[in-house]
């Protein structure tokens, strides 16, 4: 099997590299540092398994799972982790897999046998049961057959278009299979609805103001575009408006 080894500490790295050429049978195929990194090698190296860390600086190893369960044909993830018996517990009921550390061999070997494909479902399921559950840091997008990750924090807005949204940044748009509804959960302390199909970033509200037509809509900083503010959510709009200038 071919050997993605993910964590931000250097020595559990150099730990787990050890143990795998001392199981045999397996090779490491490459190296990661966090989340962001997971993903790009993931794409650019093909392994069959993952050993990733769990708590990482920026992106952690559940989100960079996420965004690989996007993937044609996913690997297969083994996570590593200190994490205490209530969270293990997720991982017991949703049947995934997991290394205590310090990982011992004898558990490693077994696991690398028994390695299996995460479902979406399974890793949100554990992500709630997390003390506070957190938003993705970027959103993952299909490009040639490739993932690309955009962060959320280079989003100006999201605009609902038939069965996809658009991710709009300041230099670039695309296309991922979401819901408006569950944007807005995760999403709701950094954007602001202000339609039924749309979700803007508080960040690059630019202006609130009157369209000539009297209707309320929105200036988009470094965008030469404004988008509608609907009836429904007008007052709401205004109100947060009134709110940020205090």
């Amino acid at each position: 099997m071919r050997i993605l080894i993910v964590d931000d500490e250097k020595l559990a790295r150099d730990r787990l590299r050890e143990l795998v050429t001392d199981i045999g049978g397996h090779s490491v195929v490459g190296e990661a540092m966090n989340g962001n990194e997971a993903v790009e090698k993931t794409s650019e190296l093909n392994p069959d398994i993952l050993l990733m860390d769990i708590r990482m600086p920026g992106m952690d190893g559940l989100e960079a799972a996420m965004h690989l369960m996007g993937m044609e044909q996913p690997p297969s993830v083994i996570f590593t982790t200190a994490y205490d018996q209530h969270a293990l517990d997720a991982f017991e009921v949703n049947a995934v897999d997991y290394l205590l550390k310090p990982i011992r061999k004898d558990r490693l070997a077994n696991a690398l046998v028994k390695a299996h494909k995460l479902t979406q479902k399974q890793l949100q399921e554990i992500r709630q049961t997390r003390e506070e559950p957190s938003a993705r840091t970027h959103i993952s997008v299909h490009m040639r057959g490739n993932i690309s990750l955009v962060p959320v924090s280079d989003i100006a807005y999201f605009l609902a278009d038939s069965k996809y949204v658009v991710v709009s940044t300041l230099s670039e748009e695309h296309l991922i299979e979401d819901s408006l509804v569950n944007l807005e959960k995760e999403f709701s302390e950094r954007f602001l609805r202000i339609h039924r199909n749309a979700l803007v970033a508080k960040r690059f509200i630019k202006a609130i103001e009157k369209s000539p037509a009297g209707t309320w809509q929105i200036g988009i900083k470094g965008l030469d575009k404004k988008l509608a503010v609907s009836r429904r959510h007008a007052a709401a709009v205004r109100r947060w408006a009134r709110n940020r200038a205090q």
